[in-house]
């Protein structure tokens, strides 16, 4: 049997979007070509607080933020979680993710994972997203004209 996470309604996915001001970017590339670093590079112009997550890149800078090694190193509120790993990496970002006070975990295009929803889920976490892009429910909810 193939899981299949189940996402909340579009109207749920866009409060998401239009409550936050910051996004935790886990797998961000310092790479311009990559989607991680694109859709990092949308959100921070659209007036999103970009926290960049890579352990081999910490201590630098992408996008002109200090990049993190993990979550638990950031020292502000996370609203957003983005997270661009492989689906079989998830339940370690879910695990980091519970240690923190971040509000919602995404997981991009592609990815889902039942073992990571279900440690979200069994910590009382259940802000969750999977296999959607960050970038194009921002571009579909409106609220470009909001912000």
């Amino acid at each position: 049997m193939t899981y299949t996470f189940q996402n909340s309604s579009p109207a749920v996915i866009f409060d998401y979007l239009r409550k936050a001001k910051t996004v935790a970017v886990v797998g961000l590339s310092n790479r311009k070509e990559t989607a991680s670093f694109m859709v990092a590079q949308a959100l921070q112009a659209d007036g999103y607080r970009i926290f960049p997550v890579n352990p081999r890149l910490a201590g630098q800078e992408i996008l002109g933020e200090t990049v993190y090694a993990n979550l638990k190193e950031i020292p502000e509120h996370i609203d957003i979680v983005d997270v661009f790993r492989r689906s079989e990496f998830l339940p370690d970002v879910a695990r980091d993710f519970i240690e923190t006070d971040a509000d919602v975990f995404w997981a991009q295009q592609g990815l889902q994972n039942e073992e990571a929803e279900q440690i979200l889920r069994d910590n009382g976490r259940n802000q969750i997203v999977m296999d959607r892009c960050i970038k194009v429910e921002y571009a579909y909810s409106g609220l470009r004209q909001e912000r």
